[in-house]
């Protein structure tokens, strides 16, 4: 999908974009887009966020996946007046499964996804950074699951937090919804690098770009390994790991890597 048919697509009660894409050299740029509502979560904006990563999973040109917010936040988790103003049951039921199913999306993604965060992301926009492969965030970006506050226990949120932290800090935020900073969240696990808000987008390019050079067949096949055998007991998981690593160095790609690493050029993917 083109940016204007995204533009044109992915629009809310204001007819304003809620999602933006941009391509540039393999990385593209998702920006979620309803700044004055911190980029909630809106079943607008997570339809069209679900139908960009179906694209993307499509599209061969496009090796990793940058996901941000325009304005002062990257996310406020979902859009508490929209969900006030649909109560019910079966509604309720549709949101959170929306929700999980994009997360889920991401997950399964066979392209590394990484977060650029600022501002806040709280509730599930902690658990959308939680559910990114890699995060970088800068210095003034903060974190919480919140909803305690508010009588609302961050049940889905709490999936991707407690997968991403250790369990007594995953607690601990579930339970006092405190906001935590950007040195923290890196501390914990949550963010993988925390750099001066000036040179966040420098940060995410030259990490993307790095990964982007690597052949898109083991980032796929590395990325769907990892999150199964972290759900394996150990002996298992190492029994799927070795017959990922066996398929893996029979594709072309990996004999082609370890060919240009001992003659000392450059390789040449073909990503089979």
């Amino acid at each position: 999908m083109s940016v204007a048919e995204t533009a044109k697509a992915a629009t809310d009660a204001s007819a304003e974009p809620v999602l933006l894409r941009r391509d540039d050299a393999g990385i593209a740029w998702l920006t979620l887009n309803r700044r004055a509502q911190r980029n909630a979560l809106s079943v607008a904006l997570m339809t069209a966020l679900q139908t960009e990563i179906v694209a993307i999973a499509k599209d061969s040109a496009v090796k990793v996946v940058v996901i941000g917010g325009a304005g002062p936040a990257f996310c406020a988790g979902h859009d508490l007046r929209e969900i006030r103003a649909n109560p019910g049951r079966k509604h309720y039921e549709a949101l959170f499964r929306q929700c999980s199913d994009l997360m889920l999306s991401l997950i399964k993604l066979p392209k590394p996804v990484i977060a650029r965060v600022h501002g806040v992301a709280t509730a599930a926009g902690c658990q959308l950074v939680a559910t990114c492969d890699l995060a970088v965030a800068a210095e003034d970006a903060r974190f919480a699951t919140p909803g305690i506050n508010i009588g609302l226990f961050c049940s889905t949120p709490m999936v991707a937090l407690s997968r991403a932290v250790g369990r007594k800090r995953a607690m601990e935020m579930l339970l006092t919804g405190d906001l935590i900073s950007a040195s923290d969240a890196r501390d914990v696990g949550l963010v993988n690098r925390v750099v001066p808000a000036a040179e966040l987008d420098r940060e995410v390019t030259a990490l993307a770009r790095s990964i982007a050079d690597k052949s898109p067949l083991t980032l796929a096949i590395g990325k769907e390994a990892f999150y199964r055998q972290a759900e394996f007991p150990v002996a298992e998981a190492y029994a799927y790991a070795s017959e990922v690593m066996t398929r893996n160095m029979l594709a072309r790609d990996a004999e082609e890597g370890v060919d240009a690493f001992l003659e000392k050029r450059s390789p040449h993917w073909e990503g089979r």
